[in-house]
């Protein structure tokens, strides 16, 4: 027997007119699947609700036994209502019995039915339940009954979203909802954050489902495509898009979906059964995500992203030309936030404004992108490559980022966040007792200074250096200003800059980094070719020397911001003395330019060199017969040493920053900056973990500069180390060591001998 093919607008209307009684849960759902029954001349319909401990539940059915209802219990992936949840696809079968995933339960009766058709119910691809419609007849549905079971199953889906299902689950049963999650990422900065989901870019909820006309509806749709269509083909039309890269590709699959007649010939197909057209796009962007979600096709698992992307440029579209403008709201962020988002820019995160945001969760994103490096610098804990957690979260969701070991735990339990409030207590309780040492000067216990810089490069940054009783800076990174902005910095711009750095420091030192641009770190606003291998390519100086307007910019900028007082800058990513030559013959043209026009002078001026590539460390003499300082920038420099990218998770945890080869190179700068009298700064993450700070000191180095939240327990280990014993053995250790577990061994027993303060998990 056929269903009513001109019926889904009125199901729709009188599934709308259920949703509004002032009824209970279960005695609504029970009418939705009496109404669904005999719209569509079925014998049976179903609604199986998936649960937080993985199994589908019976929550209300029109024709199986009624006792079943919040009995009957499904594993995923079991029967054909758990085969329609694990492949998120529909089934519509004669003699569904015949079916390999067949599985009978005898306390339903459904084995006298000859018909079967199941659709997932889906929200944002994620499957939250199987909508069963059965007949005793033997019969494949029409299309059209397909499409109108789809349609129904969306409003199912917000039904159960919306949280009004809770509490008629069976005995030890909650929704899958609000299931506890853990999630693996990456860990891209380290630290705790407890709070509320912000996300980032949130999901448009269309609320408006069923149409009133439909023709309208599909000009609409109509309308919309073609805006995106034009906006996708001008910006590939655009002189900084059109030769080529990454960006031009990214684009270039956003025009293949754009014009796919597949997509939208779906997206009209939902209309006619009686969706707007917001919700029509909404229902196909979240069957075709479910699909790619399952794939095992690693090409269409990456075009995932670039086709929700499409879909919500399209849904803002629709959203837009009927409310006016956006979502219409300005959402207000909670102080305890932790911004969720699939990727972001730099920018785009010190909008929400530091004192807001708790902890930092991204689908993608990599150690060195700018927001991740502008989250690092401002202490936020970040979790990057934490695959499908936007679609997985709500906003206001509870959830724990642990930048420390890269997870983030949604909606979890009371244990784990009593775990993790008392773990923040603790730190709390440590950074209080830091904060003691503040102003007391780091001085080893056998009486030896060591100075304690601080790496920034944000104004944002500079209240810790107060708060960390750093004595200065020993890192400032110019190029942070330039990922922040949306438009090339002018001379003036950079001034202001640096002259707020300078006069915010009391006269402390600051050591200015010039721009460090290019390879990986790309500005939206400099047109650069795609390099296979970024890290080793067109960077920094090399930029700087090539494109001598930017690098002379800089130094004309930070020239006029230092008259009158002490300007110390040094150049990034020198391969040979030559490169810094060239470097220095650009400095002092700007310097005569300065006293061409009787422009005041900085009172003094120290140049120097960032030591990050190999090459270097045979042109030691050269280089420090021309240097006032020396920087050692340990991150790219271990990079290049062991040939591992230190953005690459595999590598991580491979090649130790205290590996006996590496420190060997370590010992022969400072050794060789003694003798020139040559000042030499161990700048990088080294510097800052306890345990890197020993062996550092132990080699001779007295000036180390690291992140501010890196400043206490690095006080804490040095107040209490008696350097001299420790020096007068770590260089037979260095030289007999074939591996870093020796050196941390030796580094771990020796604190453990000293009673020396070293956090765990903080070596």
């Amino acid at each position: 027997m056929r269903g009513n093919l001109g019926g889904p607008r009125i199901l729709l209307r009188r599934l709308r007119e259920t949703m509004a009684k002032p009824t209970d849960a279960q005695e609504r759902l029970n009418e939705i699947v009496r109404l669904i029954a005999a719209n569509m001349v079925a014998e049976v319909c179903s609604v199986y609700v998936l649960r937080a401990d993985n199994l589908l539940e019976l929550y209300a059915t029109e024709g199986l036994n009624p006792n079943a209802v919040h009995q009957t219990q499904l594993n995923v992936g079991e029967g054909l209502v758990g085969h329609i949840a694990l492949e998120a696809r529909i089934l519509n079968l004669s003699e569904p019995q015949e079916h390999p995933a067949f599985a009978y339960r005898p306390e339903t009766g459904e084995e006298i039915y000859h018909a079967f058709l199941g659709v997932p119910i889906l929200r944002a691809g994620r499957v939250l339940g199987v909508l069963v419609v059965q007949n005793k007849s033997q019969r494949i549905y029409s299309d059209e009954e397909v499409e109108a079971l789809q349609t129904t199953a969306m409003v199912l889906a917000e039904l159960i979203a919306s949280g009004e299902l809770k509490g008629l689950s069976g005995p030890g049963g909650d929704l899958d909802l609000v299931r506890p999650m853990r999630i693996n990422g990456l860990s891209m900065a380290e630290g705790l954050g407890l709070g509320r989901v912000v996300l980032h870019e949130p999901r448009i909820v269309v609320t408006n489902l069923i149409a009133e006309d439909l023709p309208g509806e599909e000009q609409r749709l109509e309308t919309a495509i073609e805006q995106l269509r034009l906006s996708v083909d001008d910006l590939l039309s655009r002189d900084d898009i059109s030769h080529g890269g990454e960006h031009r590709e990214i684009l270039e699959a956003y025009r293949m979906f754009a014009y796919d007649r597949g997509w939208v010939r779906r997206m009209v197909e939902a209309i006619h059964s009686g969706l707007t057209a917001e919700a029509a796009v909404e229902r196909v962007q979240s069957d075709t995500r479910a699909r790619m979600l399952r794939s095992t096709d690693p090409y269409l698992r990456d075009r995932l992203h670039d086709f929700d992307d499409l879909a919500n440029r399209l849904l803002r579209q629709l959203v837009g030309n009927r409310q006016g403008s956006g979502d219409g709201q300005e959402d207000t962020v909670p102080s305890d936030a932790i911004i969720v988002a699939r990727n972001m820019g730099a920018a785009e995160l010190l909008d929400y404004g530091r004192d807001h945001v708790r902890g930092l969760v991204l689908e993608e994103g990599a150690p060195t992108s700018h927001v991740v490096i502008v989250a690092r610098a401002l202490g936020i804990p970040t979790v990057g490559q934490a695959e499908a957690v936007v679609s997985l979260c709500e906003d206001g969701d509870s959830i724990i980022v642990d930048g420390d070991m890269g997870q983030v735990h949604l909606r979890p339990p009371s244990d784990v966040e009593a775990s993790y409030v008392d773990q923040v207590k603790f730190r709390a309780k440590r950074q209080e007792q830091y904060r003691k040492l503040r102003d007391k000067p780091a001085v080893t216990k056998d009486g030896v200074d060591v100075d304690l810089m601080m790496n920034a490069g944000l104004l944002v940054d500079l209240p810790n250096l107060a708060d960390a009783g750093a004595k200065g800076i020993g890192l400032f990174r110019t190029e942070l200003q330039f990922m922040v902005a949306e438009n090339f910095p002018r001379m003036r711009e950079q001034e202001n800059v640096y002259r707020k750095v300078l006069d915010s420091t009391n006269g402390m030192p600051v050591t200015f980094r010039s721009l460090d641009v290019g390879g990986d770190k790309v500005l939206a606003f400099l047109r650069m070719a795609a390099e296979e291998n970024p890290a080793m390519g067109w960077r920094a100086v090399r930029l700087g020397l090539d494109r001598p307007g930017l690098l002379r910019t800089q130094i004309r900028a930070l020239l006029h911001a230092a008259a009158g007082r002490s300007l110390k800058l040094m150049f990034p990513m020198i391969t040979n003395v030559g490169e810094y030559d060239a470097a220095i013959d650009l400095f002092n043209r700007e310097m005569t330019h300065l006293e061409r026009h009787g422009y005041e002078k900085p009172s003094s001026i120290l140049l120097g060199a960032m030591l990050e590539v190999p090459s270097l460390l045979f042109e030691l003499d050269e280089l420090m017969d021309r240097v006032d300082f020396l920087s050692i920038g340990t991150n790219d420099l271990h990079q290049f040493m062991m040939a591992s990218d230190r953005g690459n998770a595999r590598l991580s945890g491979r090649y130790s920053s205290l590996s006996p080869p590496f420190l060997r190179a370590l010992r022969h700068v400072i050794r060789k900056g003694d003798k020139k009298g040559v000042p030499v700064t161990i700048c990088g993450e080294l510097a800052g973990k306890p345990f890197g700070a020993m062996a550092m000191l132990a080699l001779g180095y007295r000036r180390l500069s690291m992140v501010p939240s890196a400043i206490g327990p690095v006080k804490a280990m040095v107040l209490d180390l008696p350097l001299g014993e420790l020096s007068a053995v770590f260089g037979d250790i260095l030289d007999t060591a074939v591996n870093d577990k020796e050196i941390k061994d030796f580094l771990a027993d020796f604190a453990e001998k000293h009673n020396i303060q070293v956090p765990a998990g903080n070596v």
